[in-house]
């Protein structure tokens, strides 16, 4: 999702007649691979690709003359792999729902070599837990932790090497196995494999002392230490293709058709253009297509952000997956698959997701220049010894040291530990954040777009006001409005008989009711023809005021008479959360300022605007006009930050710098935001937006740290005066700052 650096995709350069193609890559370990592969195929003649780590895919402009293939055949001869994607599915594969086979192996790798490492450590640094041949035990208990569970960064060295490239898998695969085979060398060539060796600690470097030291510790230490920051990544990286699954879910699975006269229940998949199909109260609408037959009220609040269900009848459109909330419609289908409004907003996820690229790590570039350099004084202090001394083993053992001290251990540590303590803090606030990418957004976020239903309002209708003409009581307009109204399920309807329930009490009984479709409900109530909604000639002049004021403050307003006289106004409306107003003014304390943007009318905008202090008002719009407008606002160099619950709010969370989903809402806008607010109340927004700036502050603290005590240290280690025993003891020491510094976010409040 959101990067901590927006990666500025290429420019188009390919021709007009360019094809497109999107590949599946494999085999990414860190954005510098991402970088490389992305690299080696803009280099293709007419060629622009942008590849994302985060989602692993690669989209390609490409011209004819080149084939998909030989974009695959570069891929692999930069030493990873590709392939075309299948088609999202509307429902998991048995392979989906399983878990991650890359999570599940990092996480056992990292739990058995854990297990194993730790006896290790606690020999080799605490020389009173000695005994007899206790290194060979410690040689037993590393051998499968360096060999086995570091073997993913062995691999990918490998790779690197062939390329001509180095990362961070490179600095830890060359620093285990080189302490790893000096150990080896020590136990078997060396003095360190005699009964009753004990480790002795020096200072510096001095003749002789490689043959009788091992460096056990550091190298099942390091591998369990990294392996704990893939599993984490792994982790945040495994859901990234979850809002597409999430919206391909919400369409309806089967629908009835109308043939030959009969009702035929099909899979949704085979419904053909012109097909016609009933949908009955509470069934979700298959596709988009054109009513026939049948009046109703359409809930399309999931999909428009419409607060209020919109009345529709024959000659009127209606769109897939909205649910069908009052009578039998009969649908003639008029677009079906990838042609549909909820095709089309899934692809406009996918397509705001892929151009995000992943966040370069600042660990990966430190590493960048810092690998490189590292095995360049490793090389040159071996030389320099061995010219000096002439002692081999003196050469070896400063050679070592350099690779020890500069054993990316803190680095690794530096993100994923404070990652989990600031998310776990979070989440005991109701607030879940999906990973370190997230982060560097929240810091650099100067604007706030609050999606209106569902998010600063409760998105259910709730009864305001009641106006009545003068000698009538108002408690009687709502008991006999009320008790009509308890009988139909329209939204509207529910508010008003609930409204009237709490207000006036018990409410009478309703005889003869009728469902005017479009219109409204009528019956009788206590020996009265009771009306309600559009059901009368002329009202009287103060109920045309009292109409029009409250639909000027954003309310629907529906009329109540009995006998044929219009007697009073009841205004209903999607109420506005009470923290709300105080989520707006912290959020402006953050220095954001608040946008409402929903695809209700203007006039209800307006008013809830008003409400809870916003100034800047986008309504009226589409989900596609959503993205458009959170684009306008990034084109005028605004960092954007979005907060929303529907599905028809994943497209915008996914094109934000920052999404913020309400946990309240739909699975597509949760799983297309980068922070996720359980609660449900705007204010943890402002919490989350803090905590997130914390816990950057926190990453970038660490990183300092790890990267400036490397600094420090290498000249000593390269001028002999660290013992490799001291710089695996300063490498633990750096590790355990880093985890300290994390540790603080508990206090977070």
């Amino acid at each position: 999702m959101s990067s901590t650096t927006a990666q500025t995709p290429a420019p188009i350069r390919a021709a007009a007649d360019a094809s497109e193609v999107e590949l599946l890559i494999g085999g990414m370990t860190c954005a510098s691979c991402a970088a490389r592969v992305e690299k080696k195929l803009n280099r293709m003649d007419g060629v622009t690709a942008t590849v994302n780590f985060a989602t692993e895919k690669a989209k390609v402009s490409y011209p004819a003359g080149i084939q998909v293939a030989d974009l695959i055949a570069t891929v692999v001869k930069t030493g990873y792999t590709a392939e075309e994607p299948a088609p999202p599915q509307p429902e998991p594969t048995e392979e989906e729902a399983a878990e991650d086979p890359e999570l599940a192996s990092y996480r056992q790798r990292f739990t058995v070599s854990a297990l194993l490492a730790l006896p290790v450590v606690l020999l080799s640094m605490i020389p009173a837990l000695q005994f007899d041949d206790w290194q060979w035990l410690a040689l037993t208990l590393t051998a499968p932790v360096v060999v086995w569970g570091g073997l993913p960064f062995h691999k990918a060295a490998w790779t690197n090497a062939r390329h001509g490239a180095a990362t961070m898998d490179t600095l830890v695969s060359v620093g285990t196995l080189a302490a790893f085979g000096w150990s080896l060398w020590a136990l078997f060539f060396g003095d360190a494999g005699m009964p009753g060796m004990h480790d002795e600690f020096r200072f510096t470097v001095s003749r002789m002392d490689g043959a009788s030291t091992i460096y056990l510790e550091v190298a099942a230490g390091v591998v369990a230490f990294i392996l704990l920051g893939r599993y984490l990544e792994a982790r945040a990286k495994r859901r990234s293709g979850a809002a597409l699954r999430a919206l391909m879910e919400l369409g309806a699975r089967d629908v009835s058709v109308l043939r030959g006269g009969r009702e035929t229940r099909i899979p949704v998949s085979q419904l053909a253009v012109g097909d016609r199909f009933v949908v009955r109260p509470g069934e979700k609408i298959a596709t988009d297509g054109t009513v026939v037959e049948g009046a109703s009220a359409v809930d399309a609040s999931m999909l428009t952000g419409e607060s209020v269900p919109v009345d529709v009848g024959v000659g009127d459109a209606v769109t897939g997956a909205t649910v069908n909330a009052g009578g039998r419609l009969v649908v003639e289908a008029g677009r079906v698959g990838a042609d549909t409004q909820l095709a089309r907003m899934a692809k406009l996820v996918e397509d705001a997701q892929n151009g995000k690229a992943e966040v370069q790590r600042l660990a990966d570039r430190i590493s960048a220049v810092f690998v490189p350099v590292v095995m360049l004084i490793a090389v040159g202090t071996f030389g320099a010894w061995l010219g000096v001394t002439g002692d081999t083993v003196a050469a070896f053992t400063a050679a070592v040291a350099v690779l020890i001290i500069a054993c990316p251990c803190a680095l690794g540590l530096a993100t994923p530990t404070a990652l989990m303590v600031g998310t776990g803090r979070g989440a005991q606030l109701g607030i879940l954040i999906k990973g370190p990418e997230v982060l560097e957004s929240t810091r650099r976020v100067d604007t706030v777009v609050l999606d209106k239903t569902g998010t600063v309002t409760t998105g259910r209708m709730t009864l305001h006001e009641v106006y009545v003409v003068a000698g009538t009581d108002e408690k009687e307009v709502l008991r006999l409005a009320g008790a009509v109204e308890h009988a139909s399920e329209h939204p509207v309807a529910r508010a008003i008989a609930l409204g009237a329930e709490e207000r006036a009490g018990r409410l009478p009984g309703v005889e003869r009711f009728e469902n005017v479709p479009g219109r409204g409900v009528r019956g009788r109530v206590e020996g009265r023809e009771v009306a309600v909604g559009r059901l009368f000639e002329g009202l009287p002049e103060e109920l045309v005021r009292a109409k029009s004021e409250a639909e000027s403050d954003g309310r629907t307003a529906v009329v109540v008479g009995w006998d044929g006289v219009a007697r009073g106004v009841v205004a209903v409306a999607d109420a506005v959360k009470e923290t709300s107003a105080q989520a707006v003014r912290e959020l402006r304390a953050l220095g954001l300022t608040p946008v409402l943007l929903t695809g209700d009318n203007r006039a209800v905008a307006e008013a809830v605007a008003r409400e809870v202090g916003i100034e800047q008002v986008v309504a009226e719009v589409l989900p596609e006009d959503k993205v458009a407008a959170v684009r306008r606002l990034q084109a005028e160099g605004r960092t954007v930050a979005m907060v929303g619950d529907g599905v028809n709010d994943a497209a915008a969370l996914a094109t934000a710098d920052l999404g913020l989903a309400m946990g309240t809402g739909t699975d597509a806008a949760i799983e297309a935001g980068d922070l996720t607010l359980v609660r449900g109340d705007l204010r943890v927004a402002a919490d989350a937006i803090r905590l997130s700036r914390r816990t950057l502050a926190t990453i970038k603290g660490n990183l300092v740290w790890a990267f400036g005590y490397n600094v420090a240290a290498l000249p000593l280690a390269a001028a002999g005066l660290l013992n490799p025993m001291i710089a695996g003891a300063a490498m633990a020491f750096s590790s355990v700052f880093v985890v300290t510094n994390s540790l603080r976010l508990r206090t977070f409040r």
